[in-house]
């Protein structure tokens, strides 16, 4: 089994900046597709982000393109997701996970996750 830690998450103003980080432990990730999900309560989890080990470039949500940044350390078995230019409506709990893959949705494609172990998610909250 796939255990994941998210971390990085905080209160920022708008305009400001965090990093998130992902730590995979367990059973080795065999999937190419590591993404970043946030969700907020009443809401459907989101897709924001996803980095390809085949070379792909990598996947953004239209609402975060040009502000995050996704990246991952092999060696460490960790995904980072560097937020900039955060605004209030990133508030979420942000989540991290494999097994993604994109689906055509309403707006285009969207990012999925048909992973079942989901972590605990790390809050981020932005003020204005």
């Amino acid at each position: 089994q796939v255990h994941l830690v998210e971390s990085g998450g905080g209160s920022v103003q708008a305009g400001g900046s965090l990093r998130l980080s992902c730590v995979s432990s367990g059973d080795s990730i065999t999937t190419n597709c590591m993404g970043w999900f946030r969700q907020t309560p009443g809401k459907k989890r989101e897709g924001v982000a996803a980095i390809y080990t085949d070379g792909r470039s990598p996947y953004y949500a239209d609402s975060v393109k040009g502000r995050f940044t996704i990246s991952q350390d092999n060696a460490k078995d960790t995904v980072f997701l560097q937020m900039d230019s955060l605004k209030p409506e990133d508030t979420a709990m942000y989540y991290c996970a494999p097994d993604c893959y994109l689906k055509y949705c309403s707006a285009g494609f969207c990012l999925n996750s048909d992973f079942g172990y989901w972590g605990q998610g790390t809050q981020v909250t932005v003020s204005s």
